[in-house]
């Protein structure tokens, strides 16, 4: 009976935190600000990280405004879906706050998958395309990780599959495994 509500808070909320998040990312590697994407963000976001930066400052360059709204935004979302679930959040507010921290760990895996996806597609269709600078700023980080030990091999860089590869296993095991303990706390609660 609550699944559309859900569904509902889950679209709208979970885009409001890859927003918030993405402009914290898009920040923290320096991506270029003249892009369409990062105006888009910019705009979507600015009625609320403008008024937040007087309240949590940034640390060491870095708008940590965006990223703790973002977190901030997840536990509303998390908070909201297990309530509506029939589960009580009662005094289990630190696997509340750990729960949504996992999920925007596994968001920010999502567009790094994504970035370095459409980043090897468009490398093949076209090279020289307006959306390259964002998203070699997305994923160089990553990338280089792997180009340090795994050469191309004829000509091909095969460094966005060990990343995407990589980003899986994580996916996999690590998140996975801490994101269903932290659901169980709440299916055992009272």
């Amino acid at each position: 009976m609550n699944q559309p509500l859900i569904f509902l808070f889950e679209t709208f909320l979970g885009l409001f935190a890859l927003a918030l998040l993405l402009r914290f990312y898009l920040q923290m590697v320096r991506a270029p600000v003249r892009n369409p994407l990062s105006t888009f963000v910019a705009a979507l976001t600015n009625f609320i990280v403008i008024p937040t930066r007087r309240v949590v400052p940034g640390l060491w360059g870095y708008d940590l405004s965006s990223l703790v709204l973002a977190w901030g935004v997840e536990v509303v979302l998390v908070g909201l879906v297990v309530t509506l679930s029939g589960y009580q959040i009662g005094a289990h507010l630190i696997p509340l706050l750990l729960l949504a921290a996992i999920r925007l760990l596994r968001l920010f895996i999502y567009i790094l998958m994504v970035a370095t996806i459409v980043q090897a597609v468009l490398t093949w269709v076209n090279p020289y395309s307006p959306a390259m600078p964002i998203l070699n700023s997305m994923t160089r980080p990553f990338l280089r990780l792997f180009q340090r030990y795994v050469p191309p091999v004829g000509g091909v860089d095969l460094s966005p599959l060990f990343v995407l590869v990589a980003c899986q296993l994580i996916l996999m095991w690590p998140v996975l495994s801490l994101e269903t303990a932290l659901k169980g706390v709440f299916a055992r609660a009272p």
